[in-house]
């Protein structure tokens, strides 16, 4: 005899049923958890037969599929790693361990020597610094990370747009031929504004990252740019030695070439870091810095120089005296500055009335 169950909540698993006879009948009864009956007044619509299988409980109903686990592979509690989002403090806190303590420096790429450790020959890339100074200090309540804006080189004023003048005239350094910025990992790293980096700012046998413009080599086919191996010499093939052949579409991509395939193109001139490069000598009279190995980019080529990120920094005893030379080179860095910002407004104002007057 079936029996009819009336409820009014997700049935549980079919384990926890039981059959019982009671008075020459089989009636079903639980064991966990309790069935909500439906009472006289309300009666159950639209109930059937109550059928077991095997499953699990689901919004949707009975299913034999395993219950969904979250992806957890990068928010996982012993990772480590800070909880995944997309705002930028976020971003900051996950490469907060890997960004400098302090900023790097802008050199060009005069050419490559070498010299000997020992009886081992190593070759080394020279890089000169030229007028390297802090132009800007960039904060984290202002610009939502901290930075230090280095110039390097000169520039006629004849050849800076009137904006830039007025924004080096308000920081009391000359035009600048280069800037760039390096992040720091904290307000510890900023340095005054006006002060000159020389090459003593670096450690010999510390371990430094280059970052440059690789050498250019034109338009380029895929066998050079990319590697491929080419078609055969012989055997039907006719003008098509050096080609890369199809482009693949229709292989499941759409019907479509999909972005980033390699083909033939311009080569070179891509911003390329060489990572864990060694410093090998120091010159505050010449102003060069020699590191161990090759640096991307021709004789010229302007190269930013920092801290490595992957390698221990400098000890604090080399750092804590490099800074401490840095200021007694410029005791009167900040007052220069205050200075800079009131001779800057005098001359707006009085171009100011001379454009007005006019």
């Amino acid at each position: 005899m079936s029996c009819r169950l009336a409820a009014r909540a997700v049935l549980p698993r079919p384990s926890a049923f039981r059959l019982q006879h009671e008075n020459g009948q089989q009636q079903l009864c639980r064991r966990r958890p309790q069935l909500l009956a439906a009472s006289p007044s309300t009666p159950a619509l639209g109930l059937g037969p109550l059928v077991f299988q095997r499953g699990v409980v689901s919004k949707k109903g009975w299913s034999t599929a395993p219950a969904r686990s979250k992806h957890r592979r990068f928010n996982q509690a012993n990772s480590g790693l800070p909880a995944l989002t997309t705002g930028p403090a976020a971003a900051l806190l996950r490469r907060e361990k890997t960004t400098p303590l302090r900023t790097g420096v802008l050199a060009t790429k005069t050419g490559m020597t070498s010299m000997f450790v020992g009886k081992t020959r190593v070759p080394c890339t020279v890089l000169q610094l030229d007028q390297v100074q802090v132009v800007a200090n960039k904060t984290r309540e202002k610009h939502g990370y901290w930075a230090v804006q280095v110039g390097a080189g000169s520039r006629p004023p004849r050849n800076v747009t009137g904006p830039l003048l007025g924004y080096y005239e308000a920081k009391g350094v000359a035009p600048k031929g280069e800037l760039a910025e390096f992040m720091v990992r904290g307000a510890e790293g900023l340095l005054p504004v006006g002060v000159q980096l020389l090459p003593d700012w670096f450690q010999p046998g510390q371990y430094v990252d280059c970052r440059a413009r690789s050498r250019g080599m034109g338009f380029a086919g895929v066998m050079k740019r990319h590697g491929f191996a080419g078609q055969g010499a012989s055997h039907g093939n006719s003008k098509n030695h050096r080609t890369m052949g199809t482009a693949g579409p229709s292989q499941g991509s759409g019907s479509r070439v999909l972005p980033g395939k390699k083909m033939p193109g311009r080569m070179g001139n891509d911003w390329v870091t060489v990572q864990n490069l060694r410093v090998m000598r120091v010159d505050n009279e010449l102003g060069i810095v020699l590191v161990g190995g090759p640096v991307p980019g021709p004789k010229g080529r302007l190269v930013k120089l920092q801290d490595s990120k992957k390698r221990k920094p400098p000890g604090l005893p080399h750092r804590q005296r490099s800074l401490d030379q840095l200021l007694e080179r410029h005791p009167d860095a900040e007052q220069a500055l205050e200075a800079a910002r009131k001779r800057h407004l005098e001359m707006k104002e009085q171009r100011l009335a001379r454009s007005t007057a006019s």
